[in-house]
């Protein structure tokens, strides 16, 4: 933790050469994207798409899981949509899931989450949704294809969202589904045909 502080004491001098950049950030933002992912701390979106400050909107939980629009109670991840998509106008979503996933791993291996009642709540749709795959695939520490299934099922969600459909009905916005394996590196896109596959530069 002392390093963590240290560096975030120093952050203001070591960009000090960006201070054009920082000082135009603080008239506001026009991010290109909202990126949907997970929690994890080996997963950084910015870092992995190489985005400065400003260009992507992020959105981070247990397992990238976005909530069915029209639940009673508040969500966070709701209110990150639609802040995105009819305050800051983006035109792109993209749902990164990730090799390795704890939630996921959770998921396949039937944990008792008893212990934490928050976790086990968050997961519980996630699990009902992904329970033909859950038996279905391998022992995989990776988690591919649960992981894979769980970006699919996020973009339906998201396709529950009125302002959501409305920007696809319109044209406006477009929906990405990927998978980031951790020990490699790369990145793999959700194709028209429901496959995941890596994409040359």
């Amino acid at each position: 933790m002392k390093a963590l502080l240290h560096r975030a004491r120093a952050f203001g001098r070591r960009t000090a050469f960006e201070s054009d950049a920082y000082l135009k950030l603080a008239d506001g933002q026009y991010p290109e994207a909202l990126v949907i992912a997970c929690s994890d701390s080996r997963v950084i979106p910015a870092l992995i798409t190489g985005a400065r400050p400003g260009d992507i909107f992020e959105l981070r939980n247990a397992g990238n899981i976005v909530p069915p629009y029209g639940r009673p109670e508040p969500s966070g991840e709701a209110a990150t949509v639609e802040y995105a998509l009819q305050v800051l106008g983006v035109q792109d979503i993209v749902v990164c899931g990730h090799s390795h996933c704890g939630a996921m791993g959770a998921l396949k291996s039937g944990d008792d989450l008893s212990a934490l009642p928050g976790v086990d709540a968050w997961l519980r749709p996630a699990r009902t949704e992904l329970a033909p795959v859950l038996d279905a695939a391998p022992d995989d520490p990776a988690l591919p294809e649960v992981a894979q299934v769980n970006v699919v099922n996020q973009l339906d969600a998201l396709r529950s969202y009125p302002v959501v459909r409305q920007r696809l009905d319109e044209g406006r916005l477009r929906l990405h589904g990927w998978y980031y394996e951790i020990d490699t590196g790369s990145v793999y896109e959700l194709g028209d045909d429901g496959d995941f596959r890596v994409h040359a530069a």
